[in-house]
């Protein structure tokens, strides 16, 4: 009997640890070729490399259960450009989300944007963790950000508005990282494409149109290619064209520019095959809403 419980109690420890985190994120960390780093730096960080890693796939993010094959998989580059002294760095952050497409061995983009204020101290031997009730440190609050922003996009992506719960847990990291008066939490930065607007957006209602285009570009539109590829083309379309009444009133939004310029190669690809009139139709409307990527949309055509 004793035996029994004893690998019972193992079991649950082992199915909590196998399905309980949610991302699949890959790491590195890159030092501009003009940085000198001591051999000590080094070492930091190496560590700082495992310890991200450890936040990213460690931490359950939600309630839900995630067998390892549904965990999300990502993307994140922490690129360091100049280390004022030991310990303390500023860069650049590169993060990238993707979900598979319904029987297919295709991943889409959900998510690919570069942050450029990272700004953060690390040291040595230290673990990173994350509090969702306080502020901690710029790293650990950049990195909880940026996991439940691509958890919201992933679960938009397969229900309308799906991810407003982690769209809110993202909000709640900001509010609790502007007393910490870092770039990159407030909404009087200039630019208006930083954290803080850049999921403060998602829950605007002016922009349910990009959610309901997540949804419906992924569902009806990418997850059918395979079975119903012209209908599939046509969703795909159809959820692009919710986004001029967002365009009109929001021109050259975060978010908007973000998922379209993370689609570019998509839509090169899916529209490979289709009938000149049907591509130009889908370049115009692409121009409409980005302008300034015209170029590469009309690369579609050829």
């Amino acid at each position: 009997m004793m035996l029994k419980k004893v690998m019972t109690f193992f079991l649950l420890i082992f199915c909590s640890y196998v399905f309980s985190q949610e991302l699949n994120c890959q790491v590195s960390v890159i030092v501009d070729a003009r940085v000198e780093v001591s051999s000590v730096e080094k070492e930091v960080i190496e560590q700082m490399k495992q310890s991200v890693t450890d936040l990213m796939n460690t931490t359950s993010w939600t309630k839900d259960k995630f067998a390892p094959e549904e965990r999300i998989n990502c993307v994140l580059q922490i690129q360091i450009k100049t280390i004022p002294s030991l310990g303390n760095y500023t860069g650049y952050i590169q993060v990238q989300s993707t979900r598979p497409a319904f029987n297919s061995n295709y991943n889409s983009v959900l998510f690919n944007f570069q942050d450029d204020n990272l700004i953060f101290s690390y040291s040595r031997n230290t673990p990173l963790l994350f509090s969702a009730n306080q502020y901690r440190d710029n790293l650990s609050s950049i990195l909880a950000f940026y996991a439940y922003f691509i958890i919201g996009m992933d679960y938009d992506s397969y229900s309308l508005k799906g991810g407003s719960p982690y769209f809110l847990e993202a909000q709640q990291v900001v509010t609790n990282a502007q007393a910490s008066n870092t770039a990159g939490w407030r909404s009087a930065e200039p630019g208006k494409k930083n954290r803080f607007w850049l999921v403060d957006n998602m829950m605007q209602q002016i922009y349910d149109p990009l959610r309901e285009c997540n949804y419906l570009y992924h569902r009806q539109g990418i997850d059918h290619l395979y079975d119903k590829k012209v209908e599939a083309k046509k969703q795909m379309y159809d959820a692009l064209n919710k986004l001029p009444a967002v365009v009109l009133t929001r021109p050259n939004n975060v978010n908007i520019l973000n998922f379209l310029s993370s689609k570019i190669s998509e839509f090169k690809n899916v529209m490979s095959d289709s009938e000149i009139k049907d591509k130009t139709e889908f370049v115009n409307l692409l121009k409409k809403l980005d302008s300034s990527n015209a170029t590469l949309y009309s690369t579609i055509l050829d």
